[in-house]
């Protein structure tokens, strides 16, 4: 068996942009328009789905690891701080907060979350919106969940008193 150097390694807990936590189930090698190509086997508790994304485009499609205990706190902190309002446009604020999703940092998401929490308060919010903030707020109490090794649960609870606490 080859050995292959990777950032990531079974049984390790990464963060996919746009779908949440995962756990690296394998690492194996297929063959794809007659190249061997490596991919990660990653487990998406959250959507009970798997997903195979190449070792080598696994850093471009922004795979990366779970943050900090310390990250995961701040984030927890920015969403009970001051927000800027959403402009009142849902498209051009859906658009706004779907990059920021993309970009998959915890800071991003925390964002979406406390934008999106804040104007559901004000007006319901469309559809998509909606899906977009359960979306993000899913990842958020996941990833900090897995950063603080606490329950999802307890953390969900954390981020509610949080973003009312302003």
């Amino acid at each position: 068996m080859e050995t292959l150097n990777t950032l990531y390694q079974v049984g390790e807990h990464v963060v996919y942009p746009l779908q949440g936590v995962g756990v690296i189930k394998d690492i194996t090698k297929r063959t794809f328009k007659g190249k061997e190509i490596f991919y990660y086997v990653i487990f998406l508790d959250i959507s009970d789905m798997t997903v195979m994304i190449p070792v080598d485009n696994a850093e471009d499609i922004g795979i990366r690891s779970i943050v900090s205990s310390e990250e995961a706190m701040d984030a927890l902190e920015q969403i009970s701080g001051t927000y800027e309002p959403a402009t009142v446009d849902w498209k051009v604020r859906y658009t706004m907060n779907l990059e920021l999703l993309k970009e998959g940092t915890i800071a991003s998401i925390a964002s979406v979350v406390q934008t999106l929490y804040h104007r559901s308060k004000v007006k319901e919010l469309p559809v998509q919106e909606r899906k977009l903030y359960d979306s993000a707020l899913r990842i958020l109490i996941d990833e900090i969940s897995f950063a603080i090794d606490k329950p999802k649960k307890e953390i969900e609870a954390l981020v509610f008193s949080k973003l009312e606490s302003e």
